[in-house]
């Protein structure tokens, strides 16, 4: 990894390390460092955008920002999301995405709730999405983040939490396994957060995250990007210790850019590996009960 790190007078740490995964984000980048550079926050906040190797202005725009800025060569969400953390000075390190923006309390909301559960290691909230957004996308994230709340105020354990709002204590945190792909940032972190000791959520606290993925169509979000990326990658590469399928297609468009050729082909695609996973699944449980 290669870092750019700008001089900071005084070499004072900052209370909150912001790390931004970032490939080929020069459309959404820029919004997102300005949310920051809003915040209400009076501490001192280190921002890291991880250009995980793009091709655009992704680096120039955000050291225009002041943010600190470093080049991870190896594709990946969880690779990006592990070198920023690795390199983060802040006591509480910040997850999010480039294609998000924040009110302006996101951050004191946060430390808030950090310094009333000092025993907490991390705090979690929900997202909204922005942008042109389809009909189906204003009730479920509503749905799954009331969910997510309503079973935390039950049993005060958390089963989800958004990569674009999640923060954890430095000290605390478990870093990110690179061998996960889609979802391993969000499944596979909290996870190991929560058997390091309680995790907090906070429905009140939300991000505004871009719609764009959400354009493919509610079928597409359900069958590939949520049973495929979600479920079926996450516990194949869990189980076989490498990433067997890798991450979902990235999506720069606020369109909806494919044909119904390409998403039919993308839904056999998905529903063949589905079929072949369950299959070696159960192949090898199969084998295992005849040693």
């Amino acid at each position: 990894m290669d870092e750019e790190r700008p001089a900071r007078p005084g070499g004072a740490q900052p209370r909150f390390s912001v790390v931004i995964p970032a490939l080929d984000e020069e459309r959404y980048l820029a919004d997102c460092l300005r949310s920051l550079a809003g915040q209400d926050f009076a501490g001192d906040v280190e921002v890291i955008v991880v250009d995980n190797d793009s091709s655009d202005r992704t680096a120039e725009i955000a050291r225009s920002f002041g943010a600190v800025v470093v080049h991870e060569r190896r594709r990946g969400v969880c690779w990006a999301r592990q070198c920023g953390t690795a390199l983060a000075r802040g006591d509480i390190v910040v997850s999010t995405d480039a294609d998000t923006t924040f009110d302006p309390g996101w951050l004191s909301r946060i430390d808030r709730t950090l310094r009333q559960h000092p025993s907490s290691v991390a705090v979690g909230g929900p997202c909204r999405f922005t942008g042109a957004v389809p009909y189906w996308a204003t009730v479920y994230p509503r749905v799954l983040f009331g969910a997510v709340a309503l079973w935390h105020r039950l049993t005060g354990r958390v089963f989800y939490v958004t990569a674009t709002n999640v923060a954890f204590r430095r000290d605390a945190q478990p870093g990110y396994d690179t061998e996960m792909t889609q979802g391993g940032d969000e499944v596979e972190l909290l996870r190991r957060l929560q058997r390091r000791g309680p995790v907090i959520f906070d429905r009140h606290n939300p991000t505004f995250t871009s719609s764009r993925r959400l354009q493919q169509g509610l079928a597409y979000n359900l069958v590939v990007t949520f049973l495929v990326y979600y479920v079926l990658a996450y516990w194949l590469n869990r189980l076989t210790g490498r990433p067997v399928l890798g991450t979902a297609p990235a999506f720069r468009r606020d369109d909806r850019s494919s044909s119904l050729a390409v998403w039919v082909g993308r839904v056999i695609l998905a529903s063949t590996a589905v079929v072949l996973a369950v299959v070696m699944l159960r192949t090898g449980s199969y084998l295992v009960g005849l040693v």
